[in-house]
């Protein structure tokens, strides 16, 4: 906790301010260090935090209310800048279409519990086009997204940015840096990105690759230590788009990936 509150006191130092928890994530514990280390340590306004309507925790409607109370408490707030409907696909949509969930977050909207309603989403662009369609209320939707799952069949990145777009939904990026994958890249890459930009770090290409589409507001890039913390502040503090060169260098990157079949 003392290391995680450091890592906080930086980034909210440098005037980045949003947090992603979920009851389920760290053991349970998440919600409880977000307490500890942020909550209780700066005043509500200094930071914004999103949390999770996550389908392991509830099975009807009647399960909703003692729940998002739980995670209010254990988060140590009154309200919720963002709430989002966990992980929608075309298997766990029927549940929470069954339980009213969208409904529920609605009220608690209309009550100022919830400030914006969104979703995070793992399906193919189809299921998200009908989530959004049925559900135009939806504030924002997070989505997997960067470079090497751009024009991925499976991930399908593009295509989701693309139908959130055209529903003029916001987009926050989860997975920019592909759970560390696109921080340790091949000898053959790192060498292309360092000779362009010898001062910056593989990852920051990744971050900028998304950061750097029109509808993206947010990038979530999961940090484990402080050093990544700084890199990120870096990367972000004084946001350098991509030039044309360096967009090609990253196609070029896609290229080698693909050779290597991966």
């Amino acid at each position: 906790r003392e290391r995680t509150a450091a890592m906080f006191d930086a980034y909210l130092a440098a005037g980045l301010n949003y947090f992603d928890t979920a009851k389920n994530y760290i053991g349970g514990d998440s919600e409880l260090v977000l307490r500890d280390c942020l909550t209780s340590r700066y005043p509500r306004e200094a930071y914004v935090l999103t949390d999770k309507l996550s389908p392991s925790f509830f099975e009807k409607a009647e399960d909703l209310p003692g729940l998002f109370e739980t995670q209010l408490e254990s988060c140590g707030v009154e309200y919720f800048d963002i709430y989002l409907m966990h992980a929608q696909s075309r298997d766990n949509y029927p549940k929470y279409k069954a339980a009213g969930a969208y409904q529920f977050a609605n009220e608690m909207k209309r009550q100022g519990r919830i400030k914006k309603i969104g979703m995070s989403f793992h399906d193919t662009a189809d299921v998200l086009d009908q989530i959004l369609t049925e559900h135009p209320e939806v504030d924002c939707v997070l989505l997997q997204i960067n470079y090497l799952d751009w024009d991925s069949e499976g991930v399908q990145s593009r295509k989701c940015y693309e139908v959130a777009t055209r529903h003029g939904v916001p987009v926050i990026v989860m997975e920019p840096v592909k759970g560390g994958t696109l921080a340790n890249v091949p000898a053959a890459v790192e060498e292309m990105f360092k000779l362009h930009q010898p001062d910056l770090s593989v990852a920051s290409w990744a971050v900028r690759f998304t950061a750097n589409l029109d509808n993206v507001f947010m990038v979530l890039s999961g940090m484990s230590n402080l050093e990544q913390v700084l890199d990120n502040i870096r990367t972000m503090t004084d946001f350098q788009p991509l030039t044309p060169e360096e967009r090609d260098i990253i196609e070029e990157v896609r290229t080698i990936y693909q050779g290597q079949n991966k």
